[in-house]
């Protein structure tokens, strides 16, 4: 079970719930064309990001009672909120989960991505105890394939125009990585809560 002590560091970011205080940050991400270019979702209005902005906030455990985390990645320096970063239980009974990520334009280029997802895997293979966790994106989407390729996942398929993205059929990758492909990467890491990205409340 992951119920977590907020805020996570890794080494460069602060990982935590999002709250009520976040929602220009999130809106400017998320009403912008070249963020949700290759979304399910188009850009969303202020309103929209408001009436989501709760459910995503409550998404703080993965435990008998919750299957979701997504927290707000923010620089510890300047508190700024650079991206939005998810880990989904899909099965318990299968130990089946995935990750997402989405960075603030103006942060892109820097790891940030990486940095948090990998943190994502560690909880969720070291903490939850998963034992396969996916990634998708379009398949246009090049900079979310270099992210999960540089994580050490697989790429497991290539579907031909299975989505229907703002009036235009397109294409979708799915990547995984299983718990001991991650641990093999990760021999330093092997044992649960050990490591800079351990939760704290310091």
């Amino acid at each position: 079970m992951l119920r977590q002590s907020f805020p996570i560091r890794t080494a460069r970011l602060l990982l935590r719930p999002f709250d009520d205080g976040d929602l220009d940050v999130l809106h400017d991400m998320q009403r912008r064309d070249d963020v949700t270019r290759y979304l399910p979702f188009g850009p969303r209005s202020r309103a929209e990001v408001a009436e989501i902005l709760p459910k995503m906030a409550a998404m703080t455990a993965i435990d008998g009672e919750s299957d979701s985390l997504r927290l707000a990645g923010v620089l510890p320096a300047s508190g700024e909120v650079i991206g939005d970063f998810s880990l989904w239980r899909h099965s318990a009974e299968h130990a089946l989960g995935e990750i997402g990520y989405v960075t603030h334009p103006d942060h892109q280029g820097h790891g940030y991505a990486t940095e948090a997802a990998a943190e994502l895997l560690r909880l969720g293979f070291e903490v939850v105890g998963l034992h396969r966790i996916m990634a998708n994106a379009d398949a246009r989407n090049r900079a979310s394939i270099r992210v999960m390729e540089h994580l050490g996942m697989r790429r497991e398929a290539h579907l031909r125009e299975n989505e229907l993205i703002r009036g235009e059929w397109t294409d979708g990758v799915i990547y995984a990585i299983l718990d001991r492909e991650w641990r093999a990467l990760h021999p330093d890491r092997d044992a649960p809560g050990h490591g800079p990205g351990q939760g704290t409340n310091g």
